[in-house]
């Protein structure tokens, strides 16, 4: 059996060489990704290692325990301890260090790679006895020296367009700061390299803002030839004082960084991860379709092999044998591929500003076993159904027909089967409705109501293909006898037109529900911020660590064309169990930056014990205006719960968050007392401009850890997941037609070895070549449109009921559909059907009538 395995693929070889590439694209994603997530957690090892190279031990301050003040915690590495660690045995150099973080302005003044707040490093340059730090080379210039000089690493000077003798804003964690450009430093620094930035100081700026004078962040010891870092990291650890300071080894630093790192870009393994799915997922159908077909024609060659007794587990298995060694073919094609796919990665995830790390590629066993598994897995498990099939066909049974229509009874077993998982389906998503929430639960129910939707879809594709068909016929049958032959060929095998549909389908419903789920929440977005906020800007902190200097909320208010300035203090407060978000803001003013829309009482009665909540918090806990409700603001230790006043309640408003309170009293219980995270900026009828944003940036000090934003970019900001979400779309439709395309390009050129002699009569009666292809193309063209018809169904039905638990999460969302992005998917599809007709239309045209009747 395995010989006729083996001969039976050597003779379809060209008809398996589409299964092949179906199951390759699967493998080639799936391995790409795997090698090319090796490649980049080894590239970030590589790079820790050398950034900590010749580091053998670095002492470190412990977290202290809470309530301890500040200078309490600040004294543990001073000059004295650097002396003492340097006479430990076995250490042959001592560098003391003031680390901390700095964002810096590019030279046009636009914040400098700010989405990365994980990767902006600063630190003192620590000359050596050389004069030079042999951690940061210099290539230009030379090191700070005074308070009033920085220096940058190579990539952060092209970045930013800056040259030596430049004046460079930035900002720690306050009020900016201009520092002269001297030196141009190159590092390994593996946060610096994966796209961040580097700032430099002389060590007593440095000292004084990271650190306390006279005090260092971490004290780096390197060993003497023939010292274990293990060894002398005991050493340290038993001399420094144990509850305030820490040795940790240069090899577990070099790992925690690149773990850190690694985790901080693991987004960028997730896409092509998803892309291996769908791809296996819709592969899988193709790969059903083939051998479903290569069995039926060989009905007659198992017929006689069961005549001369091979039983059924023998055919199953032979089949099976089959389906192995195209399995085996596809994974190595689709490792190779796979390992170029890995290759590119970097280049197409990554960009000039934001570049991913470099490196030899890795191939683990992961990657090959993974290649193997799936590959041949898939393959086989897709295979497993035809071979039953195939093992079921009694001999004489076989003998008399190459082709076995399905019984009544599968038929009805197919239908209640399929009408079943439509109910369920169907009924769980249209349940799910009435939520309204947006929760992860639901979200998890929505996407199994999905699942189950789709499968319900595969199951009744082949009963609802000759409705389906017989109603789009009537625009096949405007191209008279060839419409009508193409329209009764689609239908001669509803199971194959289903499967042969079912990829198309597929990616058609995942296409179009995103894009009516993308659209609609877009235009969602745009409406709620009109809808919530009446400011024209607002300056935000990047982070929620960092405040706005009140001075700067001042030199706003004063600048020329601004109405109203109103400071907001976000905080955290606890109500009921659970951490919501609070807004501080100004009674008085805040009507003119948010739109507010109150179903009971009025802001002008914040106050001390007095807050207005939003419609689902009043909901949640059941109050009103005039009622009382237990919270505690802020994220100290020992959270103090006492009685607030409703004193109003709003609807839902993002801008506003959950809870509103007076600034005063918020701004007492904030993680950083006192402070401003947010400034609603309100302006002249006409003074939106590029002009006014260009004065409240320079009121902020164009500091980099703030953002000024109107109302277009905290859309397109709230909105940047669409970005993802669309690309995810895209790239769904091309893996769908390319999978479609081949399973197109393969049913038709089967089936026309089927109807060899059918076509050769149509040739004899008269037919011409052009009228062979047309049919041809026409056909393929309506197994396309029935693929999309249902697709579209499918989609815009799940889009449907998962709008609306966005409903719930966003008042203002509503289905919107995208006619134009539906309208291109239909047309994609229709011109799937068409160029993937075309070379099996020429071989059909190619035959010879006579050939083709006399063939047997």
């Amino acid at each position: 059996m395995l010989r006729t395995a083996l001969r039976n693929v050597l003779a379809h070889k060209a008809r398996l060489v589409m299964t092949v590439l179906a199951v390759c694209l699967g493998v080639a994603f799936v391995s790409g990704t795997l090698v090319f997530a090796d490649s980049s957690a080894a590239a970030y090892r590589a790079a820790a290692s050398q950034n900590f190279a010749g580091i053998a031990v670095t002492v470190s301050p412990k977290e202290p325990p809470p309530g301890t003040a500040a200078n309490e915690r600040a004294d543990v590495l001073d000059d004295a301890l650097v002396r003492k660690l340097a006479d430990v045995p076995g250490v042959a150099a001592v560098r003391p260090s003031a680390d901390g973080v700095a964002t810096l302005n590019a030279a046009d003044g636009t914040p400098l790679r700010a989405d990365k707040a994980w990767a902006h490093p600063a630190a003192a340059y620590v000359p050596g006895k050389d004069g030079e730090d042999s951690r940061y080379p210099l290539v230009k210039g030379h090191a700070p020296t005074n308070g009033d000089e920085l220096a940058v690493d190579s990539g952060t000077a092209a970045a930013g367009h800056f040259r030596i003798g430049d004046k460079v804003t930035l900002a720690t964690d306050g009020p900016v700061m201009t520092k002269r450009l001297v030196g141009i430093v190159t590092t390994k620094d593996s946060r610096v390299t994966a796209g961040g930035t580097l700032a430099l100081f002389d060590k007593a700026t440095a000292q004084h803002l990271f650190a306390t004078p006279g005090h260092y962040t971490g004290i780096d010891l390197s060993a003497a030839p023939g010292t274990d870092q293990f060894e002398l990291s005991k050493r340290v650890t038993d001399m420094l004082p144990a509850d305030r300071a820490e040795a940790t080894s240069g090899s577990a630093q070099a790992a925690q960084q690149a773990t850190n790192v690694d985790m901080q870009t693991r987004g960028y393994k997730k896409l092509p991860m998803v892309f291996a799915g769908v791809s296996l997922f819709i592969g899988s159908f193709l790969i059903v379709n083939t051998f479903t077909m290569l069995v039926t024609q060989r009905t007659r060659e198992i017929a006689l092999l069961r005549a001369i007794g091979a039983t059924r587990r023998q055919v199953v298995r032979s089949v099976l044998w089959e389906a192995l060694l195209v399995g085996l073919a596809a994974s190595a094609a689709g490792f190779v591929l796979g390992l170029g796919i890995a290759s590119v990665l970097p280049d197409i995830l990554g960009t000039s500003s934001d570049p991913l790390p470099r490196g030899p590629l890795v191939i683990g066993p992961r990657s090959l076993v993974a290649a193997l598994g799936v590959g041949v897995g898939v393959t086989v498990l897709a295979a497993w159904l035809p071979s039953r099939r195939a093992a079921k066909v009694a001999p004489v049974e076989a003998m008399r027909t190459a082709e076995q229509p399905p019984s009544a009874t599968q038929s009805r077993i197919r239908a209640v089967v399929g009408l079943a998982l439509l109910v369920l389906g169907a009924g769980w998503l249209i349940s799910l409705t009435g939520a309204k929430d947006a929760s992860e639960e639901n979200l998890q129910d929505a996407m199994f109501g999905c699942a189950v939707l789709v499968v319900a879809m595969i199951v009744l594709a082949p009963l609802l293909a000759v409705p389906v068909i017989r109603l789009t016929g009537r625009l096949t049958r405007r191209f008279g006898v060839i419409g009508h032959l193409a329209q009764e060929n689609a239908l001669r095998d509803p199971r194959r037109t289903a499967a042969t549909a079912s990829a198309l389908m597929i990616s058609t419903a995942l296409v179009a529900g995103l894009a009516v789920l993308g659209n609609s929440t877009s235009l969602a977005l745009d409406r709620q911020a009109a809808a919530g906020l009446g400011a024209d800007y607002v300056i935000s902190a990047r982070s929620t660590m960092t405040g706005i200097d009140p001075a700067a909320v001042r030199r706003v208010a004063e600048t020329s064309g601004v109405r109203t300035a109103n400071a907001v203090t976000d905080s955290t407060v606890f109500i009921g169990g659970s951490v919501k978000e609070i807004s501080g803001v100004d009674p008085a003013t805040v009507k003119d930056v948010m739109k507010l829309h109150l179903t009971s009482g009025s802001l002008a009665d914040l106050g001390p014990g007095r807050i207005a909540v939003s419609s689902t918090i009043a909901r949640e806990h059941g109050v009103r205006a005039g009622g009382k409700i237990n919270a505690s603001m802020g994220m100290g230790p020992g959270r103090d719960f006492k009685q607030y006043t409703v004193v109003a309640v709003y609807k839902d408003n993002p801008i506003a968050h959950d809870v509103l309170g007076a600034r005063t009293e918020v701004a007492k219980n904030s993680f950083l007392p006192d402070s401003v995270q947010r400034i609603l900026v309100r302006t002249g009828s006409s003074a939106v401009s590029k002009t006014t944003e260009d004065r409240l940036r320079t009121a902020v000090g164009n500091n980099p850890l703030l953002k000024v934003q109107d109302r277009k970019e905290i859309v397109r900001e709230a909105a940047g997941t669409m970005g993802d979400l669309l690309t995810l779309m895209y790239g769904l439709l091309a893996i769908g037609v390319v999978i479609a395309s081949l399973g197109i390009v393969n049913t038709l050129a089967m089936s026309i070895a089927e109807r060899t002699r059918e076509i050769g009569a149509l040739r004899a009666i008269g037919m011409d070549r052009a009228g062979i292809r047309r049919m041809i193309r026409l056909e393929s063209v309506t197994v396309a449109a029935f693929g999309t018809l249902l697709g579209l169904a499918g989609g815009l039905f799940s889009a449907w009921a998962v709008g609306a638990l966005a409903n719930g999460a966003m008042e203002q969302y509503s289905l919107a559909m995208p006619w134009g992005t539906l309208l291109l998917v239909c047309l994609a599809s229709l011109a799937i059907g068409a160029v993937a007709a075309a070379v099996p239309a020429r071989r059909a045209a190619a035959l010879s009538p006579l050939e083709a009747v006399a063939e047997a």
